[in-house]
């Protein structure tokens, strides 16, 4: 057991945390996410959300006050804003190997459920990402574990403990995301207490995790009452009631199926697996209170907490992958306890077959991205200098292929499970350095505003459009970043009567650029096949850059632009050389 835990702990911190700050920062959730704790540093205003000075009410505050600490700590920088997502996917785990522990069977039991748990795809790629996903599924798998351990506790003055316990990460997940962390635990909870034959004890259960939830949540929610008295009608309508009843969705509309092939996938490779599992969990040889029972007070409660918030996120009409994630935790309970059932039961044929199959489209994999690299431009997927990362992702490739056959020719199951387990650890290390660079273009802007950060200075006005600008504000420190087009996520900011004034058309622009009688460039820095709509109704650049799908260009009226047109010292050409003074 002491060994397992030590391995485990060491392979999260390899996976998760060491390479956090080695791939680029992507636009535009990494950058929202890095700009709003950095302009709560700046400012001191730790109770409104703001983004490019705009007022910002999609999200509570709590993910930002965490993504502040990291930055204050760590600086500004990919690994400080990503660091607590990371860290958030090892505590989740941490309360996964809690449960399975106790109930499942065990030292062994919990392990392996938290190694399913950290091996999921979507929870690798969320977890080392910067979203508030990780943070909210920490907070709800919290809630969820703490509130499984109060049902099962005898003692009064325990479980209200437990309880309370409870109800404090209920109330810091509504702190993260929102009344999503009441409404999971309610289709979860209810449906179990039903299931169980205790729905008299409904009401007696939850006043006290209500309770606890909502004296965490007030305080801040009367703070932004006062300050911002608009915020509970955009939060609450917008972002919840129109996600779930709106035609159109609101953001990212999605049919009803949307989450069947996101789950199916993040749940790689363990999805492979659904056969053993489910032969596993009808496994009820034990007895009505045998381990993996259908009549298991912890199969039920995890059954319900995966199917119950899966139909709700379905019912929205609003759909990211990234929604989804509070289902892993309880998909890895029963994924852990089923196969650990099915090998109880001395069967492991369908497991030999699932393997089998895996290693097929491996080896498929392997093959197609050779030919791909060396016959078909077309499909190749990294360009011809991005050799060593072919392969490594060829090599990472042939040793999950490796470990997938040492794991059907286990003759022990623990062995079996290990070694299925740890396959996915080295293409999970390897693909956070492998990405390919046509994947960047037009997502990365870090390294393209970089270059030419000595042409911004503090009273530089500086123009873009919504997708692009909280990159803008990220990279050059500023909050007074101008819109050109329209408002995207920022629209709501820029309805109030103190910033209207930064959305601006194309005239406007023009204006702009007019005022500024030659004195000062107004800086445009915009995506690619925005400026080709725009080129057109501009005056020609003093000066423009071109490169991974951006424009970084100077605009002053014409005849002031006569004046500006001599080639300075730093007015070099880009670093892919499409630049131009």
């Amino acid at each position: 057991m002491r060994r397992s835990s030590v391995i485990i702990i060491a392979l999260f911190f390899l996976l998760y945390v060491v390479p956090l700050g080695v791939r680029p920062m992507v636009i535009p959730d990494e950058f929202r996410y890095a700009e709003i704790p950095r302009e709560m540093l700046e400012t001191g205003d730790w109770v409104v959300p703001h983004l490019d000075g705009l007022r910002y009410f999609e999200k509570p505050v709590l993910g930002y006050w965490l993504n502040a600490i990291a930055i204050a700590v760590f600086g500004e920088n990919a690994f400080a804003i990503r660091f607590f997502s990371a860290v958030a996917a090892g505590i989740s785990a941490l309360f996964v190997f809690f449960l399975a522990r106790r109930y499942a069977g065990g030292c062994f039991a919990g392990v392996f459920a938290a190694a399913v748990f950290l091996t999921c795809l979507e929870v690798f790629a969320v977890g080392t990402f910067s979203t508030l996903d990780s943070m909210f599924c920490m907070f709800l798998t919290a809630a969820m574990t703490l509130f499984f351990f109060a049902y099962m506790e005898n003692r009064p003055r325990k479980e209200a403990c437990l309880l309370v316990l409870s109800g404090i990460s209920c109330g810091l997940a509504f702190l993260t995301k929102g009344f999503l962390a009441f409404a999971v635990p309610a289709v979860t909870i209810i449906p179990f207490l039903i299931w169980q034959r205790r729905a008299k004890e409904i009401f007696r259960i939850l006043w006290v995790p209500v309770v606890t939830a909502a004296l965490v949540a007030l305080p801040w929610c009367l703070m932004i009452y006062v300050r911002e008295n608009d915020f509970w009608h955009y939060f609450l309508w917008t972002e919840h009631i129109q996600r779930l009843i709106s035609p159109k969705g609101g953001q990212h509309p999605e049919p009803f199926w949307f989450f069947i092939p996101c789950i199916l996938i993040g749940a790689l490779p363990w999805t492979a697996l659904l056969p053993p599992v489910i032969s596993g969990l009808r496994n009820t040889h034990l007895g009505s209170r045998g381990a993996g029972s259908l009549k298991d007070p912890l199969i039920r409660f995890a059954a319900c907490w995966l199917l119950f918030p899966f139909l709700l996120f379905s019912a929205s009409r609003g759909k990211l992958g990234t929604y989804i994630l509070p289902c892993f935790p309880p998909l890895a309970v029963l994924v852990s306890t089923g196969l650990l059932k099915y090998f109880a039961a001395g069967k492991k044929k369908a497991f030999t077959v699932a393997v089998h199959i895996l290693l097929v489209i491996v080896a498929a994999l392997v093959i197609f991205l050779i030919l791909s690299q060396t016959m078909s431009a077309a499909l190749r997927l990294y360009e011809q200098r991005e050799t060593w990362k072919v392969v490594l992702v060829t090599t990472a490739f042939l040793t999950y292929a490796l470990f997938l056959l040492c794991a059907s020719r286990a003759a022990n199951f623990r062995k079996k499970l290990a070694y299925f387990a740890i396959g996915p650890t080295v293409f999970m290390f390897c693909a956070q350095f492998v990405m390919p660079n046509q994947f960047k273009d037009g997502k990365a802007p870090g390294e393209f505003l970089r270059q030419n950060w000595h042409r911004v200075r503090p009273d530089t006005t500086l123009v873009s459009d919504n997708y692009l600008a909280s990159a803008v504000c990220w990279s050059y420190k500023r909050r007074d970043v101008f819109l050109l087009g329209r408002g995207g996520e920022l629209a709501y900011g820029l309805g109030y009567d103190d910033s209207k004034q930064r959305l601006l058309d194309i005239e406007r622009l023009r204006e702009l650029i007019t005022k500024g009688s030659g004195k000062e460039c107004i800086t445009l820095i915009i995506r690619m096949k925005l400026y080709a709509e725009y080129a057109g109704l501009l005056p020609k650049p003093v000066f423009e850059d071109v490169g991974h799908g951006f424009v970084f260009a100077e605009l002053a009226p014409p005849i002031a632009a006569e004046k500006l047109t001599e080639p300075k010292p730093e007015d070099t050409k880009s670093k892919d050389g499409k630049g131009s003074s």
